[in-house]
């Protein structure tokens, strides 16, 4: 037997050595990296579903041409059933006509449909156009971007110097300016 135990420092290399087949598999798999280099997005509806967000005050641009018409803005933001669809807190929006009037839109809820170029608005809808001094309150509005309609299902009341108009619905297509009053419409002079 030795008799320095220094010398039986050589038999530990030696040890794991001899018992590397067992160990040395396990180790190994252990320490192997997972995954690779690349970098990729899990496009799972599932997992894209559960994908949230809050913000605080977020301005969201529409254009056609090349010209910026609709400037929305809103104190806070939270997507909505997929981060596709964009809930509003607090909006404040400006249009841009042809002509460049501008026409102020505000409410207390909104939501955006990124895909469909949807914007609804709802909670105290007030619309402003200082130029034909006109205001219009309702309680719900949807603008679609893709037909440039406004259109507002529920009661609506149009207030301006000389006429006001109440009506349970209205259709309003910015390209032309024309509006489409139904649904018990009382004009006063």
């Amino acid at each position: 037997m030795l008799k320095n135990p220094r010398n039986l420092l050589w038999l530990l290399p030696l040890l794991l050595f001899i018992s590397s087949p067992i160990w040395e598999p396990k180790v190994a798999s252990f320490l192997s990296p997972r995954g690779s280099f690349e970098a990729t997005l899990n496009n799972d509806p599932d997992q894209l579903a559960t994908r949230k967000f809050i913000m605080d005050s977020i301005t969201i641009t529409m254009s056609t041409k090349g010209q910026v018409q609709w400037v929305v803005n809103a104190k806070q933001a939270i997507t909505g059933k997929n981060d596709r669809e964009v809930e509003m807190i607090e909006v404040d929006a400006k249009y841009t006509a042809k002509d460049n009037t501008l026409t102020y839109i505000t409410s207390d809820r909104g939501a955006y449909l990124v895909d469909k170029r949807h914007l609804s608005l709802s909670d105290n809808v007030v619309i402003r156009k200082p130029a034909q001094m006109q205001e219009m309150y309702t309680d719900l509005l949807h603008y679609y971007d893709a037909t440039k309609m406004a259109v507002s299902p529920g009661k609506v009341d149009i207030k301006a110097s000389n006429f006001s108009i109440t009506a349970g619905r209205m259709d309003y297509d910015l390209s032309s300016d024309a509006y489409d009053l139904s649904n018990h419409v009382i004009c006063k002079f």
